[in-house]
């Protein structure tokens, strides 16, 4: 299969798809205006501690205030002085033991932490007290003093030669550091220089911590295209084409500074009009915001998200394949399974997530279906837990959600619907007409009033002109009706 990586560039924002044989695997947007903050560390103030809700809010100098869990700040750093109003923070200390910090928790007490959530709706960035920062092989954990192993690497053997890589390397004995999946096979150079690079990267944030003051940002995470490049730009992509010429040459720097140099063959310019157009990639797009996904036996799903979850429903369609129900159902379920765990990581779907399969009667048949489906959701990176499958075809699950999605990006609540999705009809319109005309003439004497409203909700009344009379007659008032086709159709003007 033939991977690439491809980057669009304009003036307002930035698109970057991960595509295998033409099909988007993933897609992700960034604008000036909506750059995530998940990674980024912060030097903060306690705004407020609750132990009602066992969290704290904390001060980082953006709209919203962090939420913190107070069991996190007894692993942070200890600040000699945590007053705001002290002229020259000293240098963090680590911790030598679990506990308290020193005063205990209080407002205005100094804290270093990193967002690992997107702020949400009314709810502020969720953070961590744990810090790490991803390098190409390795995450650097300074806060910690062990060596992990990413659990997708599954081999015993080369989980013990990696292991034992670090061990060997003489690297600090208080930074503690987790080997990423990318990390399989790679030599002992490629992995120290990688270690080396984020221990240097460690440093100089613990000297913007002295030199800061809270609230204020001391390292912030690298922007969509390098960490695409970052964390999906290994061996199997068969290359990365971009079509800016100076977003080419600061791809080829980042991948010098950051020991990827041998793969800066894999670079190419796109010399071409329309990079997206011409690898049909506009199109794929479009139908990512689509509700309705069709599959190759023409069967489909409905992807609803609401607030709160993200409903899927599994549907027959035009399926026409002659087997019988049950096995029909488990083909289709099957071949949804697969399509379902595509989706929930080309739609960047996360929070609690519920499928509804089409009803199978054979244990054996939900069994195979939940496996197709964890088969297909392990090529995420994303974390999942699925609780299992129920007698009616249900799945609960959640999918770990950290970034705003892209439909949140690239979409706005309808103005015309107020986000419902639907409309009054004509008919719901015009008796709602009347019986706002009747509030509206209730207690004043007017001799004419004008009613506009949209024309196919004038049509809907004018099919019964007894409705207008008997409101004339009974507040002995003219009414002209008319039709404005720059209103809405939920829309009324009484004058």
């Amino acid at each position: 299969m033939a991977r690439e990586i491809l980057v669009n560039v304009e003036h307002q924002e930035k698109r970057v798809v991960i595509v295998n044989d033409g099909r988007i695997e993933e897609f992700y947007i960034e604008r000036p205006g909506d750059k995530t903050i998940v990674g980024n560390i912060y030097k903060g103030t306690i705004e407020a501690a609750l132990a009602s809700i066992n969290g704290a809010f904390v001060e980082m100098g953006m709209a919203k205030k962090g939420f913190l869990y107070m069991t996190e700040i007894e692993s942070g750093y200890e600040f000699e002085d945590s007053q705001p109003h002290h002229p020259q923070p000293h240098q963090p200390q680590r911790k030598s033991a679990p506990g308290k910090l020193a005063g205990g928790i209080k407002k205005g007490q100094e804290v270093l932490v990193q967002v690992v959530k997107e702020s949400f709706g009314t709810k502020g960035p969720r953070l961590s007290c744990h810090i790490g920062i991803p390098g190409r092989y390795l995450v650097i954990m300074p806060l910690e003093n062990q060596v992990g192993i990413s659990r997708r690497i599954e081999n015993v053997e080369e989980r013990r030669r990696l292991r034992q890589i670090l061990v060997d390397a003489q690297l600090p004995k208080d930074i503690g550091f987790i080997v990423r999946t990318v990390a399989v096979g790679k030599s002992k150079n490629e992995l120290v220089r990688d270690a080396n690079y984020l221990i240097k990267t460690w440093r100089r944030i613990e000297k913007q911590v002295q030199r800061m003051r809270p609230p204020s940002l001391v390292y912030g995470e690298l922007d969509l295209v390098l960490r695409v490049i970052r964390d999906s730009f290994s061996e199997d992509v068969h290359k990365l084409i971009v079509d800016s010429k100076p977003e080419f040459y600061r791809i080829h720097k980042f991948m010098n500074d950051s020991f990827m140099g041998h793969m800066r063959r894999k670079v190419e310019f796109y010399r071409g009009n329309d990079l997206f157009g011409d690898k049909d990639i506009e199109r794929q797009i479009t139908k990512v915001f689509e509700t309705k996904v069709y599959m190759k036996s023409k069967a489909y799903i409905i992807i609803e998200p609401t607030e709160g979850l993200v409903v899927i429903d599994v549907n027959s369609g035009g399926f026409k394949e002659r087997i019988d129900q049950e096995d029909a159902a488990f083909k289709i379920n099957c071949e949804a399974a697969v399509e379902i765990a595509h989706q929930l990581r080309l739609r960047d779907l996360g929070g609690i997530i519920v499928v509804d399969f089409i009803d199978m009667e054979r244990e054996g048949h939900r069994r195979e279906v939940l496996r197709v489906l964890r088969n297909a959701l392990d090529q995420d990176r994303a974390k999942y837990d699925i609780l299992g499958i129920s007698k009616f075809g249900l799945v609960e699950m959640t999918r770990e959600r950290v970034h705003n999605t892209v439909h949140t990006m690239a979409f706005q609540a309808c103005p015309y619907c107020s986000g419902r999705g639907k409309v009054k009809s004509p008919l719901t319109m015009s008796i709602f007409v009347v019986k706002e005309l009747r509030r509206f003439l209730q207690g004043k004497q007017l001799r004419q009033v004008e009613v506009s409203v949209h024309p196919v909700v004038a049509d809907e009344i004018a099919k019964d002109k007894e409705i207008l009379r008997q409101v004339e007659r009974r507040y002995r008032v003219r009414v002209t009706l008319t039709p404005n086709s720059a209103l809405k159709i939920e829309d009324i003007a009484i004058a």
